[in-house]
């Protein structure tokens, strides 16, 4: 008898522990959690990524070549160059070739019709020898590899002697 007066307590305490749990209290359930549980209508705006970023629009300009070619009849800057009024570009080039060939001292490691340049060693001294067309003849100047003015005696040199060569004007 004892064992039954124990037990109906205690199955009636498990009873009502089990009506609780299965009536949805909130203690012993999960409810939804995070803005993805909520509907379409009660979540928050998204933006997307682009939209939030600040504008890099302007942040990679490339500057202008520092070797912009001067209009017929203007002068070269610092000597390192000069025009040539009659013949078009492949014409003054062919000209150029043998005139570098010509002149003494001067090796022509390689040259590049399409790109108008002839890779020169005169006196020491590494550059090109660039003609672009310019107006309606063509600009014969001293660069270095990476395209901006060469410096130093050697390019001025061999311009001047080019020049006399070439009648340039």
């Amino acid at each position: 008898m004892r064992a039954s007066r124990v037990t109906r307590p205690l199955a009636l305490v498990l009873l009502a522990s089990a009506v609780v749990a299965a009536s949805g209290c909130s203690w012993f359930r999960k409810g939804p959690r995070g803005d993805y549980a909520l509907s379409p209508e009660q979540r928050p705006l998204e933006v997307p990524p682009d939209l939030n970023l600040p504008s890099t629009a302007g942040a990679m300009q490339i500057p202008p070549p520092a070797t912009a070619q001067p209009a017929a009849g203007a002068t070269a800057p610092s000597g390192v160059g000069f025009n040539i009024a009659n013949g078009t570009r492949d014409e003054v080039f062919a000209r150029v070739g043998s005139a570098l060939e010509e002149l003494e001292g001067v090796q022509i490691a390689s040259k590049a019709q399409l790109l108008g340049t002839y890779d020169v060693a005169y006196e020491g001294a590494n550059f090109l020898v660039r003609i672009s067309a310019a107006g309606s003849g063509a600009y014969v100047s001293a660069v270095d590899p990476r395209g901006t003015p060469a410096t130093g005696a050697a390019p001025n040199k061999l311009m001047a002697e080019l020049k006399q060569a070439l009648g340039g004007g």
